[in-house]
């Protein structure tokens, strides 16, 4: 046999097993082939990632947890998708005090467009935080006990009274001290 025959005929083969010839089951009546049905497989969610268990898309700078001033778990993973302001206090600072009743207006006009997370540490102790998320109206917004200082190494921020603040992309797009009017005018930037 030929090596041309030979492909030819392993190819008739290929065909038979297939399903692709005229006598199989799919055949329509009129002897035509019945049109090939395409499933969609369900949407899956996003993979994730198998070291944090965090979904892949989420920023690498929301890959982190903590427990909130009352005693919460909190996943960083929730921010997602959202421009996010992270400020960083003391309870003993009054600066912090001060700066307390803007953060509180941010998270108040800006609901549903911007996150706001407030990050209490620098030994500031469990109840005293409690205290001044009370005394300050800032239970509106979630605050996260660091006294252990994760979440602040995890940003590099080494003082109070202090933003980080993300795109929607989880880029960081600020670092450092902010004015009220300069924190309002980035937020408005971002939310738009």
């Amino acid at each position: 046999m030929s090596r041309v025959g030979f492909r030819a005929g392993a190819v008739a083969i290929v065909l038979v097993l297939a399903g692709c010839g005229g006598d199989s089951p799919s055949a329509s009546p009129s002897g035509g082939q019945a049109p090939a049905t395409v499933s969609t497989p369900p949407a899956s969610p996003s993979p994730v990632d198998p070291t944090s268990g965090t979904p892949a898309d989420v920023p690498e700078a929301l890959r982190f947890t903590s427990t909130t001033v009352d005693g919460g778990r909190f996943d960083a993973a929730t921010l997602a998708g959202k421009p996010t302001v992270l400020w960083f206090w003391a309870a003993w600072c009054p600066r912090c005090r001060a700066a307390a009743d803007d953060v509180a207006g941010i998270h108040r006009d800006f609901t549903g467009k911007v996150n706001v997370v407030g990050v209490a540490g620098l030994d500031s102790g469990d109840a005293a935080m409690r205290e001044f998320v009370a005394d300050r109206g800032i239970d509106g917004f979630v605050n996260l006990a660091d006294d252990a200082g994760e979440v602040w190494r995890r940003f590099e921020v080494t003082t109070q009274e202090y933003y980080v603040i993300l795109d929607r992309g989880g880029a960081i797009v600020h670092k450092g001290p902010l004015s009220p009017d300069a924190l309002r005018d980035r937020v408005t930037a971002l939310a738009g």
